[in-house]
């Protein structure tokens, strides 16, 4: 009765801070697309309800996206200009949106999404403090009182034009809103502090009859799409819908397969992401039937929901009842100062920095940290599709370049086996007893390594103690060094004994740079090579008997190829 408990007022909470953060936002890209705010609302209403129920990503938020939006109003605004007439332009965007979720049903159906799995590390570390960081910078000007933009040097220009125009009292409200999400839970934790910012400081505009901006009327002009739009359509110009449709599909499914991305690494979880894309063509679908702009998982709105202790997606339905009540005109939403919302989302700006990879940005390796810093200015400064490039580029780039460095250091010629040659390392398992698994890696740790790793250690069975084979490990990267601290810790939480052998210098100096060592493996179970690693075991586990573990074939369990057929 707790849990159920616990999970109902998780999901209330998730669902009331989703809105919250969703309303501006979607009002916003809306006005931005060209279509109005109401087309922004109902894109983040259809969006969230098909897409959490038919996707793969438990907990994922999806609605329109500052990225998607910006395509959005290229298409609608070269369709208003190509087209003779209202009606013609009005279906030809239909049909865009329309085949927009068709295209992502059939990206999911030949299993693109599985290669968003090679994204490295450093690059979602960067996209998310890059998102945290442009969040921040779009609330500046309604803290002060203005319009903002959702474009960076709009921003950017505005600032200097309006350090003369402060409107005190709505900074004034916004500061306040921002000190109650931060010292509120000292009072009591039953009320989300967000929810608490925004009625209380919403109550002394009303009450003080403060001069600030609040949340403007919503047009009743709201855009209803007719099947004629598609039965009456020019064939001869289908050419013209298809490669804009394609481009907001291919964005829509990177946008969502990033965010995925970031709810595994934030809830532990694994999404499946061909089902994911199969879910959001279905809710962009749902969303050009609705009159709704197209949109992709919003990676800010799924973390607040995640945060907030949502845990089912009732979180998502409780969102878009609060959604539609604000398209149907409820009177104390239209007396939300702007400057109030700005606070809150300032707050929610900074808890989606990643300050732990930040932290490290000096200790990891000198390539981890320029993909890091670059994808989070790239994110700020051009977008979303222009930092995943930029991150994927330079992840690559910089790793040939490692690859290359490293192979020039070597002294001594090493003689490779068949299954060592591959682009990845293969795991070559073996026992030494019914009780211990000994691993050998081979080559260096990288991103593309880290999934396969993951997986191995997930599927790990019963055995008292397992020895890391390092001798043959060049390298480690940032990625493998994440992957490594979640399996150590895997292991440890089934009380399994974690050595390891052979540590090659460079190796060494990473892992203490990341607090691998000490922080999550002791220094006396590391060991120049195996034999003292397997002297040291030997005598450690004819002084702790344990009793008669299961048969088990580690090397079946673990069979690297089944994992990868299995992947997708």
């Amino acid at each position: 009765m707790d849990t159920l408990k616990e999970s109902w007022r998780g999901d209330l909470y998730g669902g009331l801070n989703t809105a919250i953060v969703a309303l501006p936002l979607a009002m916003a890209f809306g006005v931005e697309s060209g279509l109005g705010a109401s087309a922004g609302i109902a894109g983040a209403i259809s969006l969230g309800i098909i897409a959490t129920f038919f996707g793969g990503t438990p907990l994922l938020i999806s609605g329109p996206t500052g990225a998607m939006t910006v395509v959005s109003s290229l298409v609608i605004a070269r369709s208003f200009e190509q087209s003779p007439d209202t009606e013609t332009a009005l279906a030809t965007i239909f049909i865009i949106f329309l085949l927009t979720g068709v295209f992502q049903i059939f990206f999911g159906l030949i299993k693109v999404g599985q290669y968003i799995r090679f994204v490295p590390y450093p690059l979602v570390s960067g996209f998310m403090s890059g998102i945290g960081l442009l969040m921040i910078i779009f609330q500046i000007l309604p803290l002060l009182g203005h319009t903002s933009s959702i474009h960076f040097n709009e921003i950017m220009q505005l600032l200097r034009n309006v350090t003369d125009e402060v409107n005190f009292q709505a900074l004034a409200l916004g500061i306040i809103t921002i000190l109650i999400i931060y010292f509120f839970p000292a009072v009591t934790k039953k009320v989300p502090a967000t929810l608490a910012a925004l009625v209380g400081a919403t109550a002394i505009a009303v009450v003080l009859k403060l001069d600030v901006p609040t949340i403007r009327d919503i047009p009743d002009n709201w855009i209803t799409w007719r099947w004629d739009h598609l039965v009456d359509y020019d064939h001869a110009s289908w050419s013209v819908v298809v490669l804009p449709a394609l481009t907001l599909a291919f964005l829509g499914s990177i946008d969502t397969l990033l965010t995925s991305l970031v709810v595994d690494i934030t809830t532990g979880s694994t999404h499946k992401s061909n089902k994911e894309l199969i879910g959001q063509g279905l809710g962009n679908i749902a969303s050009a039937i609705a009159g709704g702009i197209p949109g992709a998982g919003a990676t800010l709105r799924t973390l607040v929901n995640v945060r907030s202790g949502a845990r089912t997606k009732v979180s998502v339905i409780i969102q878009c009842v609060v959604l539609l009540l604000v398209l149907f005109e409820i009177g104390f939403v239209k007396v939300i100062p702007l400057s109030v919302l700005a606070g809150i989302l300032i707050t929610v700006g900074i808890s989606i920095i990643d300050y732990k990879g930040l932290r490290q940005v000096f200790a990891i390796s000198f390539s981890d940290g320029v993909v890091m810093v670059a994808v989070m200015v790239v994110t700020v400064v051009f977008g979303l599709p222009q930092a995943f490039a930029t991150g994927i580029v330079l992840a690559s780039v910089l790793f040939v370049k490692k690859m290359a460095d490293q192979s020039l250091r070597k002294t001594e010629s090493v003689l490779l086996l068949p299954s060592q040659e591959s682009d990845s390392p293969e795991l070559e398992p073996f026992y030494t007893s019914r009780e211990v698994y000994v691993q050998q890696l081979n080559g260096p740790l990288f991103f593309g390594f880290a999934v396969h790793f993951r997986e191995a250690m997930q599927a790990f069975p019963e055995a008292r103690a397992i020895i890391f084979r390092m001798e043959n490990v060049p390298f480690i990267d940032h990625s493998g060094i994440v992957a490594l601290q979640e399996a150590i810790r895997h292991l440890k939480n089934k009380d399994i004994l974690v050595l390891f052998s052979g540590l090659q210098p460079l190796v060494r100096t990473q892992m203490k740079a990341a607090s691998v060592i000490p922080g999550v493996v002791d220094p006396e179970m590391i060991f120049k090579s195996f034999s003292p690693a397997a002297d040291w075991l030997q005598k450690y586990l004819a002084a702790h008997p344990a009793p008669k573990l299961r048969k088990a074939n580690l090397k079946k369990d673990l069979d690297l190829n089944k994992l990868k057929d299995r992947r997708n």
